[in-house]
């Protein structure tokens, strides 16, 4: 094999080896027996304005998109591909939005975990064991297994991460042509420097969460 070839077969090497460990927990729980293994994981949670947002996926087995990683790596054009190669090979998959106002009245936790267990309860047919992105998630009528860091430990949760950032990121853009002011196409509804002058200039608009406040020496969003 020449030389061009072998490092032309590196990166693809390299990529399988990845999915596999990331798929390594899913194979793992299947041998336990457990046949339909969801991943759920929300978007949004940090954000001063819109929705917070919740994938859930029933990965199949059979199937394994190339590519598939932690939403927050992946340029938005790749993403959006991905998104769709997802919907295409693993076709039980769901994403629910919470509004600012049920953030307002819950607060952005249990709005969170309003969203996942919406997202998995909507999926059909049920999975058997759903694995979440960090965050506990109680009251499901399967097994549910927290996982630290999931996005990029477990397919199933960076489908769904995927999923539900092309999602809100279309929901953002979509309000920012409402209120063009915040800039919200191009911050999505974080606290950026711009989007947080423009809240200091016209305070909030319809679309932002009223439960927030920043932190005046970081401008970071405290709940």
């Amino acid at each position: 094999m020449s030389s061009t070839s072998e490092s032309a077969l590196v990166p693809w090497l390299a990529e399988g080896q990845r999915l596999r460990l990331m798929r390594d927990l899913e194979d793992q729980i299947r041998c336990a027996g457990y046949g339909r293994i969801a991943g759920v994981d929300e978007v949004g949670r940090g954000a001063l304005a819109g929705p917070v947002v919740a994938g859930a996926v029933v990965v199949d087995s059979d199937h394994v998109v190339p590519g598939v990683d932690d939403s927050k790596r992946l340029p938005p054009r790749r993403r959006e591909r991905l998104a769709a190669l997802i919907r295409q090979f693993h076709p039980h998959h769901t994403v629910i939005a919470v509004s600012p106002q049920e953030i307002d009245r819950r607060n952005i936790l249990e709005a969170t975990r309003l969203a996942m267990r919406r997202a998995v309860m909507a999926l059909d047919p049920a999975p058997d064991l759903v694995l979440v992105d960090a965050v506990p998630l109680p009251d499901l009528p399967c097994p549910a297994l927290p996982v630290i860091r999931g996005d990029l430990l477990s397919y199933a949760i960076a489908c769904a991460s995927i999923l539900a950032k092309v999602a809100r990121d279309a929901t953002m853009t979509a309000l920012g042509n409402d209120e063009p002011i915040y800039g919200f196409a191009a911050n999505k509804g974080y606290g950026s420097a711009a989007h947080r002058a423009a809240l200091a200039s016209h305070g909030p608009g319809r679309h932002h969460r009223h439960s927030f406040r920043l932190r005046p020496a970081t401008g970071e969003v405290a709940s």
